[in-house]
């Protein structure tokens, strides 16, 4: 098979594993009152269906990248589609909340596989000049299953059952399976060691840290149990570093984080998807618990802001190939915060919906300003046989951030309102999207931190031998430290 044909087919496997795993971290939202009703479920219930799926995922990205460059990336691409396919079955047969929630977490640790694999693998698909343009195609898929998740999961619900919202992966996984099985190339990454210690510290560190933050709201912030588990899990991180530092072979490389442009594009990552995640909760919600619409009329009401990736997201991809990532970071996060801040202040019960369709769209135009320029951003900054760790460590600040911006916002939701009444929802919901709005705001603070593009850059050795098509494996001097 020529290479352009198995770029083609490397392209279209990645794209489709990571529509499908993308599509599951909103498609249940519009799906929670019917859950809510059908299950009996409680605020915290809900708030476990969504954050199972992305706890398992965030505590395990960086596994998923290291399994991949030790026993191999389409090997472990296939293991991950075969687990996140057998957990939306699980999903579907769920008799109770608890079922529902043990299955969402086994979605996640497939996800938390395919995800970060296949940046790497279309990443080593591509030429180095061509990477924004694909990483954009690739944030448009992405931002295609993000737009459609509320709308296909209303759609499912009133149409056949929220069952079916999980059944629609399984042909899907598949029929995907065999596809990638043959037209995939294997790949490992150059250092093929697995670092066990570090695999536990992180992950168990993690794990402390997400289970206080979506415990708090029931238990209280100052218990034992949620205070005891967060100050464990950042005890438990910070051995990590420490290992990491020490270790000859370290599965997440700190001088990564002496790059100014890393770290800035991760603590951007963080925020942004707090503010997101904490708000696309509570307003997939407040469209049918305020308003009493539909879970489908739920869920076209947010296309104006959830269909944006999939016309921008291309055009910020070649975009940050010219002219860098941190103005489009800027722009699009200052969009976001200014989206958020005007929901936040026109919402009430009886809202038009007009009122809110230029705060969701330039919201969700914000949004695609951020996928693709952050990907391209964080990748240019490693070795291309490091990216697949660079790739696993930006995701997992992602999904952790989206976590806390859940935990965190039905925690002031709380505080100030409930479900009892439309104006208590919404006496809980505003307060709530003023404080996604503030983390999105500092996101943009963070993303001016962000060098220029001209400085964005790894060793010149690195460049050079990119440049000449050297494998990974003949790129053995350690990268320089950006601006």
């Amino acid at each position: 098979m020529s290479t352009k044909a198995l770029t083609i087919w490397t392209f279209v496997v990645t794209s489709v594993a990571v529509f499908m795993v993308s599509l599951d971290n909103l498609v249940v939202t519009t799906a929670l009152p019917v859950i809510k009703h059908d299950l009996g479920a409680s605020l915290q219930g809900l708030e476990w269906t969504v954050n199972a799926y992305t706890l398992t995922f965030a505590v395990l990205l960086l596994t998923g990248a290291a399994l991949g460059d030790r026993f191999g990336r389409k090997r472990m691409f296939l293991a991950g589609l075969a687990v996140f396919t057998l957990g939306s079955a699980a999903a579907a047969l769920a008799p109770s909340i608890g079922w529902l929630i043990a299955a969402r977490a086994l979605q996640g640790v497939g996800g938390a596989i395919v995800t970060p694999l296949t940046l790497t693998i279309l990443s080593g698909a591509v030429s180095p000049a061509r990477r924004g343009l694909a990483l954009g195609i690739w944030g448009g898929v992405s931002g295609l299953a993000v737009a459609i998740g509320p709308v296909v999961g209303g759609a499912i619900v009133e149409g056949v059952s929220w069952q079916w919202i999980f059944w629609l992966n399984v042909p899907i996984g598949l029929a995907l399976l065999p596809i990638a099985w043959r037209r995939l190339t294997e790949t490992k990454g150059a250092n093929r060691s697995l670092d066990l210690p570090g695999l536990g510290l992180a992950s168990a560190g993690l794990f402390g840290i997400v289970w206080g933050l979506v415990r708090g709201n029931a238990h209280g912030w100052t218990s034992l149990g949620v205070a005891g588990s967060i100050g464990a899990g950042i005890v438990l991180v910070g051995a990590f570093v420490l290992w990491e530092l020490g270790t000859r072979e370290p599965m997440v490389p700190m001088r990564f984080f002496r790059k100014r442009a890393f770290s800035a594009a991760n603590v951007t990552s963080l925020l942004m998807s707090f503010g997101m995640f904490g708000a696309i909760f509570l307003l997939a919600q407040y469209f049918q618990v305020v308003q009493g619409h539909s879970p489908l009329q739920a869920g076209l009401r947010t296309l104006p802001w959830t269909a944006m990736p999939i016309f921008i997201a291309p055009i910020a991809g070649i975009l940050s190939d010219r002219i860098g990532a941190r103005p489009l970071l800027v722009a699009g996060m200052a969009l976001m915060a200014v989206g958020l801040a005007w929901i936040a202040v026109v919402t009430t019960p009886t809202v038009a919906y007009g009122r809110l369709i230029p705060a969701f769209v330039m919201a969700g135009v914000g949004m695609s300003l951020y996928f693709a320029p952050v990907a391209n951003l964080v990748l240019s900054t490693v070795r291309r046989s490091e990216e697949g760790k660079a790739s696993g460590v930006n995701n997992t600040v992602r999904e952790v951030g989206g976590v806390f911006g859940v935990a965190v916002l039905a925690s002031v939701f709380s505080a100030a309102g409930s479900y009892i009444s439309p104006q208590a929802f919404v006496n809980g919901m505003v307060p709530a999207i003023w404080t996604g709005a503030v983390a999105v705001a500092l996101a943009g603070i963070a993303a001016i931190a962000i060098p220029p593009r001209q400085d964005v850059v790894p060793d010149s050795v690195t460049l050079l031998a990119r440049r000449e098509g050297a494998g990974d494996d003949e790129l053995v001097c350690e990268p320089e430290a950006a601006a």
